[in-house]
């Protein structure tokens, strides 16, 4: 039988050996490839979402309320800080209109909302209702001046305090005032008696609390959900339905807000069961009830 020599052998095996080590060299490289992709995409998909400081002006009465709020949207996006500026709506608007760093506003009253939506600040079609208050008139626990009735703020000597008329609440009780004039269980005279007695007005709802809280002054106007937040050292007098003016609060986007999609997040987490919830909780009226925000006619 006819054999091969050995060197006519041996060619062939090293060729045999050359084509293992060139297959287990490809499969190592394609194992650190992937190896690497992996590396390389985890950072993306893993990182922790960049901080965010999310600014929202808002009305002083809304403080207890959208504090609370804000707390559990951070709690649900923990790269959120929510930071407030609790203040009278018009300031808020005009802090807002001079270029200061707003995300968010809530205010008190469409006025408010539409000083900062004419200039182009807040587009107004994107403005939402979002809750209602009442008013309600209150006095010192001591009630020094024996405040009995509404027609009482009216008496020779009362001393009133009311929010300026720019301020929501201060613009509400003015309404209210203009009601009781023309029925007929008033008088003609209320306003005018009532308004003699005024012995400040205020910039905020918070300060005509605390000056009749603190016996400051005789009564004052103010919300229910505030009147609430002091039960023990105000007694309050309920205003009727008749002559009452509930309080539409509004919510808009700034639109110089860098922070645009977390500011509509933020603002549909207040309009959400959650967020309406808390404001109920304070005993603000649901955004769905009553009159709805209008923008300015263009």
């Amino acid at each position: 039988m006819h054999q091969f020599p050995a060197t006519t052998r041996a060619p062939l095996s090293r060729r045999t050996s050359r084509l293992k080590r060139l297959l287990l060299t490809s499969v190592l490289v394609m194992l650190i490839a992937m190896m690497l992709a992996a590396c390389g995409s985890s950072p993306s998909t893993g990182a922790s979402p960049q901080p965010v400081k999310l600014n929202v002006f808002a009305a002083a009465s809304l403080q207890g309320a959208l504090t609370d709020i804000g707390k559990a949207f951070s709690r649900a996006h923990s790269n959120v800080t929510v930071t407030f500026n609790f203040a009278g709506s018009d300031a808020l608007a005009t802090q807002i209109n001079q270029g200061a760093p707003a995300d968010v506003f809530a205010s008190a009253n469409a006025t408010q909302m539409n000083a900062v939506v004419t200039p182009g600040n807040i587009a107004g079609s994107a403005v939402k209702t979002f809750a209602h208050n009442r008013l309600v008139v209150i006095y010192p626990a001591a009630n020094p001046a024996n405040i009995q009735s509404l027609r009482d703020l009216g008496k020779s000597g009362v001393k009133v305090v009311l929010a300026a008329k720019t301020v929501p609440v201060g613009q509400y009780a003015l309404q209210f005032l203009d009601l009781a004039a023309v029925d007929p269980s008033f008088g003609a005279s209320y306003k005018t008696n009532v308004l003699k007695n005024v012995v400040s007005y205020e910039t905020d709802v918070k300060s005509v609390l605390a000056k009749v809280a603190l016996g400051e002054a005789d009564a004052g106007i103010v919300y229910t959900t505030d009147a609430a937040t002091e039960t023990g050292k105000v007694g309050t007098i309920t205003i009727p339905d008749a002559l009452n003016v509930i309080a539409v609060y509004p919510i808009g986007a700034v639109k110089a807000s860098k922070q645009a999609t977390t500011a509509q997040a933020f603002i549909d987490y207040v309009l959400s069961s959650e967020g309406q919830a808390t404001l109920a909780k304070y005993g603000f009226i649901a955004g769905s009830e009553g009159k709805q925000y209008s923008p300015p006619a263009s």
